[in-house]
This record gives structure tokens, sequence and C-alpha cells, in this order.
């Protein structure tokens, strides 16, 4: 039996299964990954710390900032058990985006691990040693907390995954349930 008439190949006419979108998911996360390392470089290069430079008024502000913690400097004191979590989550991304069909959620899940990436970077490679580096911080929006792209990108995308699971985009990229009510 051929890949084409056991229906896995993607192609027209391959049965109801549908392509994997892996390329999708890498391509996003690979987007966000490169934007994060390279916005938090030009942060560390250019910013004082300690020294804000507003962008818009007092809303939008950049300022240099490590982070040892968690979004909002959570858990600042369990940076070793953050970055193992961290990582376990962006394999776990990693492997449920072999699975993948719908291209909406290859860019959430693919926006989540580009940002997971980024921050796991800085818990790697920056003081004060591996595992336990502190995240570059630089974006200030009015009292919250300083955060990154990586940071954005993080929750920007499981907003996105929990809007697609409310409006019923199915992972597997299959035709969405119009529900039980539909033709009556």
């Amino acid at each position: 039996m051929t890949a084409d008439i056991a229906g896995i190949s993607g192609a027209p006419g391959a049965g109801s299964v549908r392509p994997t979108r892996r390329r999708l998911l890498l391509l996003a996360a690979g987007a966000v990954f490169l934007l994060d390392v390279a916005t938090k470089a030009l942060a560390v290069g250019m910013l004082e710390p300690g020294r804000a430079v507003p962008l818009l008024g007092n809303w939008l502000a950049c300022e240099l900032t490590r982070n040892s913690g968690a979004a909002l400097s959570m858990a600042a004191d369990r940076t070793v058990m953050l970055t193992v979590v961290v990582l376990s989550v962006a394999a776990a991304i990693a492997w449920i985006g072999t699975h993948v069909r719908s291209p909406w959620w290859a860019l959430g899940l693919g926006t989540i691990l580009g940002g997971a990436a980024g921050n796991l970077v800085d818990r790697f490679f920056r003081a004060p040693g591996p595992l336990r580096g502190h995240v570059v911080d630089f974006l200030a929006i009015g009292p919250m907390p300083v955060f990154n792209i990586a940071d954005l990108a993080v929750l920007a995308g499981v907003v996105w995954l929990i809007a697609l699971s409310l409006s019923g985009f199915p992972f597997n990229g299959a035709a969405r349930d119009p529900g039980p009510h539909a033709g009556s």
C-alpha cells in the first residue's frame, strides 16, 4: 500500500489526512527567536541598567533589567527549576509540532516555542551561569513589570491557542465542527 493510498502523504486526493505544519511552526519559532535575541543584544549594548529611555512618553520605555525569575519576577529564587520547566515545555511543544496539521495552531505553537527558546538562551548563557542565567528584559509599559520580546511572544501564543480552542479550530486542521444544531 502506498502512502497516497493510505492517505498519509497530504497530496490532493490522499484521503482525509492533512499534511503536518512543522515547517510553519519552525519558521514562526525561528522568527520569534531571532527577533528576541537581536533585540536583547541591542538592549544590552545600548541601554544602561536602571536608566529608562522614554519612547512614548510615560506609556512605553526601554529599561534594561535582569530577571532571575519567571514573568512578574515570580519564583526568582527558583531559577534552575524554571529553566527545567521551560525546557520541558519547549520539548513538549516541539514533539506536539510533529503532529500539528492546522496552520493556525502551528503559528501559535511556534510563537510559544520561539519565545521559550529565546529566554532559555539567557538561562543557559548569561550570568551567573548555566541553568541560573538571568533573562534580559527591556520593555516597560506604564507601571507593568519590564519584559522582552520572548515574554510577549509566549503570552500572545497562549492567548492565540486559547482563542483557537474556544472558537472550535481543531488541532488536526479538519473543518470546524458546525455544532449540534447545524442544519436544524
